[in-house]
C-alpha cells in the first residue's frame, strides 16, 4: 500500500500532478501567447521516456491523479505511448488530459484505448469568425468535430473549459453552457490567469468575474451550489433538469489556495510548486546526471531515492497562496503554454 510522502509546509496533501509535455501549440490564443512567440529547444523539453518516469515516480510516492497538458499535447509526438505507460501503472485513480481540440476527431478514440479516462477541452466561442479572432487559426469547424467525436465514446467525464473576457466573449455564456449540457458534459468558466506580458491584450479591461458568470447564467438555470468535488479548482453548480455541471475557477475573486493539492512539471523539467509564483525545482538536472540516468531510465522500477528526495525537497517550496494583481504588469513572465493548465 503507498504511503503519501508528498505534504506540503501547510499540510496540505498533494495527490495531484500536471505534467506539461510541450510547450508547443497549434492555436495562439490571444490571452495566452504573442503571435511570434519563441519556443524552448527541443532539446530542452523533457523527453517523453523522462517523463514517465517522473510521473511513476510521483506515482509511487502517493499521486493518485495526473493530467496531460502542453501547449497543446496531442501535438506531441508519440504521445500516445507515454498516456498508456502512465495510465497503466498501479496505484493511480485517474489520467486526465486538457487539449484545445484540434486533434480530437481522429485521435478521440486513441485516447480512450490509451487510458484516459477524463477530457478537458478548451472553447471558447461557438462563433466561427470570433473563434478565428481568439486564436488566430482557422479551425473551428475541426474541433466542433472534435467535441462531436467524443462525446459519443464512453468516457468517465467530459468537460468544456472557457476563458470569459468581458466585451469579447461574454455574451455567450448562456450559448457555450448549452453546448455543454446538451452533450452531456460539464462546462468550467475561467477567469483569465496573469501569465506572461500580451502585447495586444489588456487583462485588466477584459476581466470578467465568476459571480457575473454565475449571475448571468442563474438568469437561465435554477443553479444550486454543488456537494461534488474534484481534484481541480472547479466550484460546480448543478443545473436543475440536468445530470451535468456547470462551474466556475476563480484564481481572482475566490482564492481557492487553502485546498491546492496539486504541482505541475513544466515541459522543461521544473517542478512548479504555484501556477502564481516562480518557487520551483529543477528536475531536469536529475533525471540527466550522468549516473542517475544510466540506472534509473532504464530500470524495471521506476521511483529513486534521488528523485524522490528532489521531489520531497522541492514542496518545502510550495508557497500558501498566489497573489496575482490585475492592476500591474504580470509577475510571471512564462507563458501559460509553458506551464501546463
Amino acid at each position: 500500500m503507498v504511503t503519501s510522502a508528498l505534504i506540503d509546509p501547510f499540510g496540505r496533501k498533494i495527490d495531484y500532478l500536471r505534467i506539461s509535455v510541450t510547450d508547443r501549440c497549434d492555436f495562439r490564443c490571444t490571452y495566452c501567447m504573442d503571435e511570434d512567440v519563441t519556443f524552448m529547444p527541443r532539446d530542452h523539453i523533457l523527453s517523453l521516456e523522462e517523463i514517465v518516469h517522473v510521473a511513476k515516480t510521483f506515482i509511487s510516492m502517493g499521486t493518485k491523479r495526473i493530467r496531460i497538458t502542453g501547449g497543446e499535447p496531442l501535438v506531441r509526438k508519440n504521445i500516445l505511448w507515454a498516456i498508456e505507460q502512465i495510465a497503466n501503472t498501479d496505484s493511480l485513480e485517474e489520467l486526465t488530459i486538457t487539449t484545445n481540440g484540434s486533434q480530437l476527431y481522429k485521435m478521440a478514440q486513441s485516447l480512450l484505448d490509451a487510458g484516459v479516462s477524463r477530457i478537458n477541452i478548451s472553447l471558447d466561442t461557438l462563433k466561427a469568425e470570433r473563434f478565428y479572432a481568439l486564436t488566430r487559426r482557422n479551425k473551428f469547424q475541426q474541433v466542433i468535430d472534435g467535441i462531436e467525436a467524443a462525446s459519443k465514446l464512453p468516457f468517465k467525464r467530459l468537460k468544456i473549459n472557457s476563458v470569459m473576457l468581458k466585451n469579447h466573449n461574454d455574451d455567450e455564456l448562456f450559448d457555450l453552457a448549452q453546448f455543454a449540457l446538451d452533450r452531456k458534459m460539464d462546462i468550467s468558466f475561467i477567469e483569465e490567469m496573469p501569465l506572461g506580458v500580451i502585447t495586444d491584450h489588456n487583462r485588466a479591461s477584459t476581466y470578467l468575474s465568476s459571480d457575473e458568470v454565475i449571475e448571468t447564467l442563474s438568469r437561465h438555470y435554477e443553479l444550486t451550489p454543488s456537494s461534488t468535488t474534484t481534484s481541480g479548482p472547479t466550484r460546480y453548480y448543478q443545473v436543475a433538469g440536468h445530470d451535468h455541471r456547470v462551474g466556475v475557477i476563480s484564481p481572482h475573486s475566490h482564492n481557492f489556495c487553502d485546498t491546492c493539492n496539486r504541482v505541475r512539471l513544466t515541459a522543461e523539467g521544473r517542478l512548479l510548486l504555484c501556477l502564481g509564483n516562480e518557487h520551483s525545482k529543477d528536475l531536469k538536472t536529475v533525471l540527466r546526471n550522468s549516473s542517475y540516468c544510466s540506472t534509473a531510465l532504464n530500470s524495471k522500477h521506476h521511483n529513486s531515492t534521488e528523485l524522490e528526495n528532489a521531489i520531497t525537497d522541492a514542496l518545502a517550496l510550495k508557497p500558501q497562496k498566489h497573489h496575482f494583481n490585475l492592476a500591474e504588469a504580470p509577475q510571471i513572465l512564462r507563458f501559460m503554454s509553458a506551464t501546463g493548465g
